[in-house]
């Protein structure tokens, strides 16, 4: 064991959990050749391959799977030891925070997450990057994202969640729309034309669903749009209807535009949103500080929604 250190340990970890040295090495940032030594040291230390050709992929030895709890653990403990004396320092800190949102979590929580952080924190930066295509889970496991804020489901079973709010969907008119002349039902909800909002260009989702399955219905989409911020003032000029998230609706200054908005008369799913994160950055002092700085606003923020 001569010459052995805990970054040994964090380099084992990570190549049992990715099975491969490039995403270890990608995930480490550091050089593959680099990773491929270091796999050789810890084959040479533990007397074990740790990774052994599996077809055309690696994977972990059956040592390595009965380790890998004890390495976690181990690094997670010898982390802990600093954390005290890294949160003493914030105010000297100068971190930047990349977060993966949707414009609708951007426009609610932005400045108060930055307001509530730069108390404790002064020198941090929040950059706020686009939903993509790829799963959320990715650039969580490469390290190129600190924290995803959403409600896909499309998550890799190690990712840790929270959950921030829950809510639903309801129906943004103008003031004075027909269907407001009238109680609201699933037979003249489908008389109207609607809005949807995707960022991957889906028209339909759950209110289709509901309208399908349990009225026979089928409601038009007249148009789909990437978000619905260039549609707000526009509402008020058209018969259109808008549906939109409950915590969006509360914050459109809605007499001032002239709109309103209606419950649906469908038994729709709730929207659960929530930060995401690698279970690597656990112990992470100050990436724990921003997910409880998170959560903490996300409650101040959305009040009744949260859970």
């Amino acid at each position: 064991m001569k010459g052995y250190d805990l970054d040994l340990l964090r380099y084992l970890h990570v190549l049992i959990e990715e099975e491969s040295v490039s995403l270890a090495a990608r995930r480490l940032k550091v050089s593959e050749p680099a990773m491929s030594r270091k796999l050789a040291k810890l084959r040479k230390t533990f007397a074990d391959p740790i990774l052994v050709q599996s077809g055309r992929r690696m994977s972990a030895s059956a040592f390595a799977v009965g380790i890998v709890g004890r390495v976690q653990e181990l690094i997670r403990e010898a982390d802990a030891l600093i954390e005290t004396r890294a949160l003493a320092n914030l105010v000297n800190m100068t971190p930047t925070f990349t977060i993966r949102a949707n414009d609708l979590v951007v426009a609610s929580l932005a400045l108060p997450l930055l307001q509530a952080l730069k108390k404790e924190c002064p020198g941090c930066e929040v950059i706020w990057a686009p939903e993509i295509e790829a799963a959320a889970s990715d650039p969580l496991r490469d390290g190129s994202v600190d924290l995803y804020i959403g409600a896909t489901e499309l998550m890799k079973p190690e990712i840790r969640r929270q959950t921030l709010l829950r809510d639903h969907m309801q129906g943004l008119v103008r003031k004075g729309h027909p269907i407001l002349a009238e109680p609201i039902t699933p037979e003249n909800m489908v008389r109207y034309d609607y809005i949807s909002v995707s960022r991957r260009g889906l028209a339909q989702g759950p209110i289709d669903w509901m309208l399908r399955s349990q009225h026979g219905l089928t409601r038009k989409i007249a148009m789909v749009v990437p978000n619905y911020h260039s549609m707000i003032e526009s509402m008020k000029d058209t018969d259109l209807i808008l549906p939109l998230p409950g915590i969006v609706i509360d914050h459109i200054s809605r007499d001032a535009l002239g709109l309103t908005a209606f419950e649906f008369p469908l038994s729709l799913p709730s929207v659960e949103a929530f930060q995401a994160w690698h279970p690597r950055r656990d112990m992470d002092p100050v990436h724990r500080w921003l997910r409880e700085t998170l959560f903490r606003v996300s409650r101040k923020v959305f009040g009744k929604s949260c859970p």
